[in-house]
This record gives structure tokens, C-alpha cells and sequence, in this order.
């Protein structure tokens, strides 16, 4: 134990020497610099100077800039905030880095500078990235109506997340420009996210595809929009989940990652309302009358303020000649749509009335056959009575078998 000590304090001893004397060295070089080179020091010291006030000062618009913006709430209002977010250390350092070479520093004051300009840069940014991004989620939410207090509170945890992901990145990129091995360190990195992942998988999933919904934009707080067989209207949009207000009055809360796995009709973004009629007309309606139908219709749609989407013949039904008319209402208003609905109805009902035009009721008739199979006619047969007005004898248990032509 006794030589192992003696061994440690001897390297000690020996590692105390050579930063001595590394310190030493430094500093005679830096004398014979400054001796050597003073004009050109203060030259460089002048022109560093200049180029750090004038890094401040535009710095110094990022603030201006960000209250003109639209109340702070544009990108020009996220990239103001960036700006002033730019260290006094980073714009030191930059100056430094820029006047350099001019002064002919001695190599062990460049590499420090240039040590310190890299660490500056990384973290600055480091720093950019993440305003730039919490700036664009923010304006996302702002803009687009899809800020909420679920989602407010949100970004607390959003920026701790972007913070985390950001200075890791700027770490590693630090310690590899350092010499430093940093796979295990990468390889930690990534085995603690994917613990971290699996085990939070369900809150990230929701968290991710509230992100998607701002970023992509299906739909908006106050939106109309049915999936599966729920239609209602966007109250809020949170971290976990929607809630949706159905139009039959309860609160439907889903799940963000749920609700974007479902087909999603935004109703609110339609330009039209489409409502479709079938009218039967009768099989004695006259030939000219039925070509006359479609111009009919298309005018009483039109008087209005509709759209005919089609007007014609459909088919041949069972009772009538039915027609096919689909009508196009502007805008997304179904309460609007059904109004104009109501009063066409009504508007066709008065013009077959006057044009006498029959809607044809469901018809059928009935045959009743004797036992020995004949038809038993449901009405007096006009030849049943003899000229000389006597009736023939019955037959078939008192019932007139109907002349052959009849049951033909």
C-alpha cells in the first residue's frame, strides 16, 4: 500500500509540474505576443469591439421586434424572441473568433479561443432551436384557434422535452469536437429514451397526435365534424384527449391518437348542403307533362336561392314514375338546409297542384279466385244482364264466371 501512494503522490507531483510549467510557457509567449504585436493587438481589440456593439444592438430589435408583431402573436413575433435570446458570452466570442488571425495569436491563445467559440456556438444554438420551435408551436395554437387551458398547460412539459432533446444534442456535439469518445454516452442517451418512451408510451402517443392535430389542422376548436356515428361540435382540444359537444347535447371525450385513427367528416368546412328527393308521379301523367318535370323542378329549386345538383328520371316503381332531384343549399348550415327543404316541398305541392300533376299513392290490386280456381270479379259484370234484362242463371256457388276475355 505504502509504494502504491508513494507512486500516486509522485505522478501528482509530476502532473503539478507540467501544468506549471505549461503556465508558465503560456505566459512568456503571451509577453513576447503582446511586445511584438501591440498595434496590431489594439487594431483587432478596436475592430472587436465595434463588431460586439453592433452584435448588441441588433439584438437589441428582437424585443422591438416581437411587440410590433401582430401583439407578439406572428412569426416575425417568434423570430424577435429568438434574437433577443442570443447571448452576451456567444457575441463575445464571435468577435474574438472573427479578429483572430488578424493579431497573429500565438497557437495556444487561438485554440482557446477557438475552444470557446465552439462551446458558445453549440449551446446558442441549442438555445435558437428551441425558441424557434416552442415559438411555432405557440403560434400554431394562437393562430389557428386551438389554444385551450388542457393545451396551454402543455407546454410546460412540451418545452421541457424540446429543452432536453436540444442541450443533449448540444452536449455531445461539445464533447466530440473535445476529443471525447461520446458512444457510450449516445448509447445511454438512447436506452434511457427508450425506457422512458415504453414506459410513458400511451401519454407521448397523445401528447404527439395533439401536436399533429395543430401542425396538420383537421379541425379546429368550434368545428362541426362526425366519426363512426358521433357528430358534434369541437370544445376543446387538450394534451390526452378532445371533447366534442353532440348535437344531442352530452360531452364526448376521445382520446387524441383514437380520434385521428377514425375517417373525420369536418361538416364546417363544406361549401354546400345536399338534400335529395324522390318524387313518384302517376303512370297516367301525360307524356308532355313528364318531359316538362326536370325544367319544373329546376325552377322551383332555383326560386329559392338553391342549387340543382340533378333533376330527371330515375326509374319505374312499383305505383309511379319516380324522379330524382338532389338540391345543393350554399354554406354549411343544416338548419338553414332543412328550412329551404321544407318550403320546396311546399312549393311543389302548390305547382302539381295547379299544373295537375298527380303524386302517385302506393297502389294494388287484389283478385279473388272461386274454389274451382275461377276469378271472382270484385264489381258487377255489364255482360252478366241478358238484353231482354233478364240475369243469367248463377254458377260457381251464385257467382258469374267472368267471360274468358275478362280473365284473359
Amino acid at each position: 500500500m505504502s509504494n502504491n501512494s508513494a507512486a500516486a503522490a509522485g505522478k501528482a507531483a509530476f502532473d503539478s509540474e507540467r501544468v506549471g510549467a505549461q503556465v508558465d510557457a503560456l505566459f512568456r509567449s503571451s509577453i513576447v505576443w503582446l511586445q511584438q504585436n501591440w498595434l496590431q493587438i489594439l487594431i483587432a481589440i478596436g475592430i472587436g469591439v465595434a463588431i460586439a456593439l453592433t452584435l448588441f444592438w441588433l439584438r437589441s430589435f428582437g424585443p422591438r421586434l416581437a411587440k410590433r408583431s401582430a401583439s407578439g402573436k406572428g412569426w416575425a413575433a417568434v423570430l424577435g424572441r429568438a434574437m433577443a435570446r442570443t447571448n452576451a458570452f456567444f457575441i463575445v466570442m464571435l468577435s474574438a473568433k472573427l479578429v483572430d488571425g488578424y493579431a497573429a495569436t500565438p497557437p495556444e491563445v487561438d485554440k482557446t479561443i477557438t475552444f470557446l467559440f465552439t462551446v458558445a456556438t453549440v449551446f446558442q444554438a441549442a438555445i435558437w432551436a428551441r425558441e424557434l420551435i416552442l415559438g411555432a408551436i405557440e403560434h400554431r395554437t394562437r393562430d389557428e384557434h386551438y389554444s385551450g387551458e388542457a393545451l396551454l398547460s402543455a407546454m410546460g412539459l412540451i418545452r421541457l422535452l424540446v429543452s432536453f432533446a436540444v442541450f443533449a444534442i448540444a452536449l455531445v456535439v461539445v464533447l466530440d469536437n473535445l476529443g471525447v469518445n461520446v458512444t457510450g454516452l449516445v448509447a445511454g442517451l438512447g436506452v434511457g429514451g427508450i425506457a422512458i418512451g415504453l414506459a410513458a408510451q400511451g401519454i407521448f402517443a397523445d401528447l404527439f397526435a395533439a401536436l399533429a392535430i395543430i401542425f396538420d389542422r383537421p379541425f379546429r376548436r368550434g368545428d362541426k365534424i362526425s366519426y363512426d356515428s358521433t357528430s358534434g361540435v369541437i370544445e376543446a382540444i387538450g394534451l390526452k384527449s378532445t371533447r366534442i359537444r353532440a348535437f344531442t347535447g352530452e360531452l364526448r371525450i376521445i382520446s387524441n391518437r383514437n380520434l385521428l385513427d377514425k375517417e373525420i367528416q369536418n361538416t364546417s368546412l363544406r361549401d354546400h348542403v345536399r338534400v335529395s328527393y324522390v318524387i313518384g308521379v302517376a303512370y297516367e301523367t301525360p307524356p308532355d307533362t313528364l318531359a316538362r318535370l326536370p325544367a319544373l323542378l329546376t325552377e322551383l329549386v332555383e326560386a329559392e336561392g338553391a342549387k340543382v345538383a340533378r333533376a330527371g328520371f330515375e326509374t319505374f316503381g312499383a305505383s309511379s314514375l319516380d324522379y330524382a332531384l338532389q338540391v345543393d343549399t350554399p354554406g354549411d348550415d343544416w338548419a338553414n338546409a332543412h328550412a329551404t327543404r321544407d318550403r320546396l316541398m311546399v312549393a311543389i305541392m302548390r305547382r302539381f297542384a295547379a299544373e295537375g300533376i298527380t303524386i302517385a299513392y302506393p297502389t294494388q290490386t287484389t283478385y279473388t279466385a272461386a274454389p274451382d280456381g275461377t276469378l271472382v270479379m270484385p264489381y258487377a259484370d255489364p255482360r252478366a244482364t241478358a238484353p231482354n234484362g233478364q240475369a243469367p242463371a248463377p254458377t260457381n256457388g251464385g257467382q258469374v264466371r267472368p267471360p274468358s276475355s275478362r280473365l284473359a
